[in-house]
């Protein structure tokens, strides 16, 4: 179904491999559409509940975007990409109702690291490298990365690292916040499988208005104290929200259903 990618569903959990490891797994317009085609996938079949985003073999995440495409791109072609991509991929991740957690394998750099930071949240290997070195092309990140990598790690930090396109190591990354834990690359994918299962036996809807409205901390169309009031009060109104409240009561473990 996909040229660039490698999925599997298992039990709910969508497993989505970029697989170009001779290429370090870089980015280019067949990885983006068979990208949007995947995150389309998540929103649309019921029998998926959470993905993990993760990249072929040990070396590289996702390493940048393939720079040959950029040769012949000039202002009204460069802001095209960019916005598509945005739209298709990087945007519809974050945004998207059912968690989207980032395996990183090792190098996370550019359009990579991009990926990784609008997915929910970031398990590292030992060996991830993260960083944002576009300027070295005289260009900046178009995928998000000037404002989701201030979002996680802040304004100073972010600064020096989109200006210097200095990489970090997994540990600093770790200190930073940037990811949420640093194990041996043969633990990533169990860690992130693992807390997949344990957020899966949480209430669905619930879970999707936890990403919607700490989504709208940094969105400055919306307030996020009124989306929180206004889902919160939404829930009560869900089949899950009676059962967990009953099943808290009876001191029984609730069975979300989704609705």
């Amino acid at each position: 179904m996909y040229q660039t990618l490698l999925t599997r569903n298992e039990s709910g959990i969508f497993y989505i491999t970029v697989n170009r490891p001779e290429k370090m797994n870089a980015l280019n317009k067949a990885v983006i559409e068979d990208l949007a085609a995947a995150i389309d996938e998540v929103y649309n079949n019921q029998d998926i509940k959470i993905a993990i985003i993760t990249g072929a073999g040990e070396k590289a995440f996702v390493a940048g975007a393939d720079i040959s495409e950029f040769l012949q791109l000039d202002a009204k072609g460069g802001t095209s990409l960019a916005a598509k991509g945005q739209e298709q991929v990087f945007d519809k991740i974050e945004n998207s109702p059912k968690p989207v957690i980032a395996a990183v394998n090792g190098f996370a750099l550019g359009g990579g690291c991009e990926l990784a930071m609008a997915c929910h949240f970031r398990v590292a290997a030992g060996n991830a490298k993260f960083g944002q070195p576009e300027v070295n092309l005289g260009l900046i990140p178009g995928y998000g990365g000037t404002q989701r990598l201030t979002q996680l790690i802040g304004k100073g930090r972010a600064l020096e690292l989109l200006m210097t396109g200095a990489m970090i190591d997994a540990d600093t990354a770790l200190r930073y916040g940037l990811v949420n834990y640093v194990l041996p690359q043969p633990e990533v994918l169990a860690k992130c499988t693992e807390l997949a299962k344990l957020i899966m036996s949480k209430a669905p809807l619930a879970i999707a208005g936890c990403i919607r409205a700490a989504n709208a901390v940094f969105d400055n169309r919306q307030n996020g104290f009124e989306l929180e009031i206004a889902t919160f009060g939404e829930l009560f109104d869900t089949e899950d929200a009676k059962e967990g409240a009953k099943a808290f009561v009876e001191k029984r473990k609730p069975v979300f259903k989704g609705k």
